[in-house]
């Protein structure tokens, strides 16, 4: 349903290849990490105290064994959607699961024998991932609980409708809404997309990271219907928890079939679902700088986005590249700078004497943060006229658990701004 956009292959670099196949090995070993870090962790420190501490909490009421064997349960459970992430991505890449290296298993592989063939047969895509790809393994199969549950709805209402309606009011006007093009940087598992897609406009979302990528695949192209899984989003957390209801709180993803939604709101319309939807798969500085996306766009939509910059000026350069005079930038987020703690390095630092570095996008070197004020002034100076902002007083959380005893809250900016053609 939701087309892949012309992008390089990460087959034809060694490092892109490397970085894709640990995202997908982080999924598959899900399963075993999460029982040894939170149940099997659990139960030897449970054994370790004194004989008669351990059989009073074993007992009625806490029954502590029986929750171990409860969150393994639902381990399960949520591993079962990290082996269908697993086996669509290497479905859609061609490789075969079962092999010892990643040899294709595609009719076209007979008779193409390409550079992109031989690298898929070249290295094992498992036991590779590291403890950091398996932490983004393990959050992003917690994502679906916000994007593609009934109960995230809450979350989804505070940070999507507010962009939403802000397109609906300024393309009101426009004789077909498939006509307006909207570009949605940092599209995550693909929700804001859907949701813009289903309301008529044309859409396409842009991803760095592999680990969004293939479970935002997966979601839009590959599940068969609405309610079609059982997720247990808070069930590894032991921590601030009222009750272990809450912690073992199962909900049902997708909670909605992506396919049938909008064939049902678009099929009276002559553009079919993967004409009006897109991804790409790349840096967002990079793919969309150039000169072929130059104008291309009636509106960007940012949510929770523009803190993930290093360097924000090349954001808006590159939102001001793509966005036709005129066209709006809408976001919505907080400044939860991402790269504030990222350090020079020396290979950076002893290059730079020698002439411009080549590494671009978010591989570029040096960071930055500013205030909410000096974001605006920055959007501002750079050809942009700020037409509405306001914090808004209501709080945004993210994969919150509404019972949990920690509750973090953002308060979002929120603005939209026209992009001013130049003098």
């Amino acid at each position: 349903m939701a087309q892949e956009s012309e992008v390089p292959s990460p087959f034809s670099d060694p490092d892109e290849r490397r970085v894709l196949f640990a995202a997908v090995d982080s999924f598959c070993q899900y399963r075993k990490t999460a029982h040894y870090n939170v149940t099997h962790r659990r139960r030897q420190n449970f054994y370790a105290l004194p004989t008669s501490q351990w059989q009073m909490l074993a007992a009625p009421p806490f029954n502590l064994l029986s929750i171990f064997d409860r969150v393994d349960d639902a381990i399960d459970a949520n591993a079962e959607i990290a082996c269908e992430i697993v086996d669509t991505a290497l479905f859609s890449f061609g490789v075969d699961k079962f092999k010892s290296n990643t040899g294709l298993e595609t009719p076209e592989s007979s008779s193409v024998g390409s550079a992109d063939d031989e690298a898929r047969s070249s290295i094992d895509w498992r036991n590779i991932a590291k403890s950091s790809d398996i932490d983004k393994a393990r959050s992003t199969i917690r994502q679906l609980y916000r994007d593609w549950s009934h109960e995230g709805s809450a979350e989804r209402k505070a940070c999507y409708d507010p962009v939403i309606q802000d397109v609906v009011k300024a393309f009101w006007h426009a004789p077909s809404k498939h006509d307006v093009k909207i570009l949605v940087p940092g599209a995550g598992l693909g929700r804001l997309v859907f949701e813009l897609c289903r309301r008529g406009y044309t859409v396409e979302g842009n991803e760095i990271s592999y680990h969004q990528l293939i479970t935002s695949n997966w979601v839009l192209n590959h599940t068969t219907k609405g309610q079609q899984f059982d997720l247990y989003p808070f069930a590894l957390d032991f921590s601030n928890v009222v009750s272990r209801e809450h912690q073992l709180k199962k909900v049902k993803v997708p909670d909605v079939h992506p396919g049938t939604t909008l064939e049902d709101v678009l099929g009276h319309t002559t553009a079919n679902a993967a004409d009006r939807m897109s991804m790409t798969a790349a840096d967002f500085v990079v793919l969309y700088g150039d000169e072929e996306h130059k104008d291309m766009f009636d509106a960007v939509v940012t949510v929770f986005f523009i803190d993930t910059a290093p360097n924000l000026i090349r954001y808006i350069e590159t939102i001001r590249n793509c966005l036709q005079d005129g066209g709006l930038w809408i976001n919505l987020g907080p400044l939860l700078w991402h790269f504030a703690d990222r350090a020079p390095s020396e290979e950076h630092a002893s290059k730079r004497a020698q002439g411009p570095c080549e590494k671009t996008g978010i591989e570029e070197p040096g960071a930055f943060e500013l205030t909410d004020e000096e974001v605006l002034i920055l959007v501002r100076n750079m050809g942009f006229d700020v037409e509405k902002h306001e914090i808004r007083s209501d709080g945004l959380g993210y994969i919150q658990s509404p019972e949990s005893m920690l509750q973090n809250i953002y308060r979002a900016s929120h603005w939209i701004a026209r992009k001013r053609p130049l003098p």
